[in-house]
């Protein structure tokens, strides 16, 4: 678990009642580190904001059971691979990009806080089975091609909802060319496409990897147990996509969705075809997709060729090492100051900017922009809120190469740079080494292992707090049809978690669900008036903020639904999307389909997620309509529900609204909760 989910998930389970996890279990500090200065710094003043929290987590996590990586060991998807993650393992962990893990031959899985507590407790976690997508790779990677453009281009030809209900399996030949980090980096952002997670076949890479940081016997047993770990000769996948990796060039995609894909050749071109700024204000790289020691290695190898010639980057610069192990051992290895001498900032060994965790200063808010990163993630306002920022991912070479140019119109394969005396020259194709030489240095030990016997620590949540708040069950369903529910807002278009329950400043307040409900679905656009945060309140006839007239209903008595478009609760694991509705008195979300992970944490808290039987009724319904669901006395898998739209003047529409629960699922929403559940059984 990262710190801005573990916060939730710990509440959960200490309201479950149980004395100590069931399997190995971790919260890892990461999300609640603010990039401004540089790492030191930044890392003490996140100490110093944030202490009621991580005191919180870290005695939660001694009480319980469950290990603690303090703030500064890095980026809980780094970590894991570098010690938890092993070929045949199923690790679920709160955050989408938990199939980072895939680069070990693992599966694991990006949950909701709510099936975190559930594995927790000893309970079953289940998934409903996923399709198989194989990705075949032939040829091998070189020059200035890598790993992430791999994952770039299959984001292209999958886009963001092209892999939901599957894993995507990656084989043939072309495997061997790619580090084991390498394959991390390509599961990692496959939770772009939607994926449930992604998965690489065991191979010499991953022994390697393993060997180097401390496991070699997993490795030896791996070795013993190879035709386990490796696709079974005869598969047959539901698809199949071919890349050979001999031809795939660099890819750079954007901006404000990370499907838009366009070769590195062509991405100045389209940019000024489109309006997109061309000047590269900000190059970022690192993050939990790519801050390998590999990745750095490379970025590295073009920092020198420029510094040679007399040249720093001309766009501001950004490093973020994503572990500790990692930002000691390009300190020792001269990495880092190759880095900082091009003009780089070394972060603190955390999510930063990726997340929004960024103190951004250069623009203006509103001011049109252009970033590129090598993170994974670049919606609209992602980075720094700035929804004028038209952010771009690509890998941490091209990122560095553009960073040094200071402009997307830049193809390092043919275009020439100018040296400080005057001569053109060409960056020479990057290199860097898949693993140091030498060992890791692990750096600093920050890393607290749960004592034998917890019973006696004591876990403090002041009831004063802003920051944390102990839960209070859910209401249970009241056993009727749900009448006259108000639409409280009709989403337009893209609705991810981002949209659903910002990160950057709000993360402070994940451990305090009143407090961070005041930010629900605040980016969402109101398909009355393409506004953001302006609905009107049915009561009054007044328009309000999203969640302020949230609060007025639920005062009034007057429950709500949410409608909403295709893909809605893509991105985050996040499930304080699904509790915030739940808090402030919604009951049901519908719209023409769902991301899976927010899916199912909307039914973990006793809420109904039900798809449109025909996604064209998504028009039918007005602002202004009430909305009756009925079929709840015979709720049973499988069976469709019907809802009933009351329009201002009185006319009715009765449309069809599927849902995906199983049996427990329904149990979960009579009980009004898994949570309430959960206690249900242990009585």
């Amino acid at each position: 678990m990262q710190d801005a989910t573990a916060q939730m998930a710990m509440l959960q389970f200490i309201s479950s009642g149980l004395a100590t996890v069931a399997v190995p279990s971790t919260i890892h500090c990461d999300h609640l580190i603010e990039a401004q200065t540089g790492g030191a710094q930044d890392l003490q003043r996140a100490k110093d904001l944030n202490e009621e929290v991580y005191n919180f987590l870290a005695t939660a996590g001694s009480k319980y059971g469950v290990g603690f990586w303090k703030p500064g060991s890095g980026i809980i998807h780094q970590i894991i691979l570098e010690n938890y993650a092993y070929p045949g393992v199923l690790l679920i962990g709160t955050d989408s990009h938990t199939p980072n893990g895939g680069g070990l031959g693992s599966i694991c899985i990006g949950v909701g806080g709510a099936d975190a507590v559930d594995v927790m407790a000893g309970i079953p976690w289940e998934l409903k089975c996923p399709n198989v997508i194989g990705v075949k790779l032939t040829g091998s990677l070189s020059g200035w091609t890598s790993p992430k453009d791999v994952i770039l281009k299959v984001a292209g030809i999958l886009t963001v909802k092209g892999g939901t209900g599957a894993i995507v399996e990656y084989y043939g030949p072309g495997v061997d060319s790619i580090s084991c980090t390498g394959m991390a980096t390509i599961c990692n952002m496959g939770a772009e496409i939607g994926a449930t997670t992604s998965v690489f076949p065991y191979n010499h890479r991953m022994k390697t990897y393993m060997d180097k940081t401390g496991r070699g016997e997993i490795a030896q047993l791996a070795d013993e147990y190879k035709d386990c770990l490796v696709p079974d000769p005869g598969c047959d996948y539901d698809q199949v996509i071919e890349i050979n990796l001999s031809e795939l060039k660099p890819h750079i995609n954007g901006p404000f969705t990370p499907d838009l894909c366009h070769p590195v050749s062509d991405i100045g071109a389209v940019a000024i075809k489109s309006g997109w700024p061309l000047e590269v204000k900000v190059g970022l790289i690192g993050s939990c997709t790519n801050s390998s020691y590999e990745d750095m290695g490379r970025a590295a190898s073009l920092a020198k060729q420029a510094l040679d010639r007399g040249l720093k980057c001309k766009a501001q610069f950004t490093v973020t090492p994503g572990s500790e192990q990692i930002r000691a051992t390009i300190e020792r290895d001269g990495f880092a100051k190759i880095l900082r001498d091009v003009g780089g900032v070394v972060l603190a060994n955390a999510c930063g900017p990726c997340i929004g965790q960024w103190d951004r200063k250069d623009v203006k808010m509103g001011e049109k922009n252009t970033i590129v990163t090598s993170y994974n993630r670049n919606f609209t306002g992602r980075n720094d809120a700035n929804p004028a920022t038209h952010a771009f991912v690509t890998s941490p070479e091209i990122v560095t190469a553009m960073a040094i140019a200071g402009t997307l119109n830049f193809d390092p394969e043919k275009d020439f740079l100018t040296a400080s005396n005057g001569e053109k020259f060409q960056l020479v194709p990057p290199t860097g080494d898949e693993l140091p030489s030498r060992d890791f240095d692990p750096g600093q030990d920050t890393y607290q292992h749960p004592p034998a016997d917890g019973s006696g620590v004591a876990v403090d949540v002041n009831p004063a707090s802003n920051r944390l708040q102990l839960l209070e069950p859910f209401d249970k369903w009241s056993g009727t049809d749900l009448e006259n529910m108000a639409v409280l807002i009709k989403v337009k278009g893209k609705c991810t978690t981002d949209h659903i329950s910002a990160a950057g400043p709000w993360l402070k307040f994940r451990g305090h669900l009143d407090n961070i409900s005041n930010n629900m679905l605040i980016g969402a656009v109101n398909s009355e008036n393409d506004g953001i945060n302006k609905v009107k309140n049915a009561l009054t006839g007044e328009y309000g903020g999203v969640p302020d007239v949230a609060r007025h209903y639920k005062a009034n008595g007057l429950s709500w639904v949410v409608v909403g478009d295709e893909n809605y609760g893509e991105g985050s694991s996040r499930e304080h999307a699904a509790l915030e509705p739940r808090h402030l008195g919604g009951l049901a979300i519908i719209v023409k389909s769902f991301a899976r992970i927010h899916e199912t944490n909307l039914k973990k808290q006793g809420l109904l997620p039900l798809t449109f039987a025909d996604p064209s009724d998504y028009d039918k319904i007005r602002p202004d309509d009430k909305i009756s669901i009925r079929g709840l006395s015979s709720f049973a898998p499988g069976k469709p529900l019907t809802a009933v739209i009351t329009h201002g003047d009185g006319s009715q529409d009765t449309i069809q609204l599927n849902q995906s629960f199983n049996e427990t699922q329904i149990e979960w929403f009579k009980a009004g909760s898994a949570l309430n559940r959960m206690k249900e059984i242990q009585q």
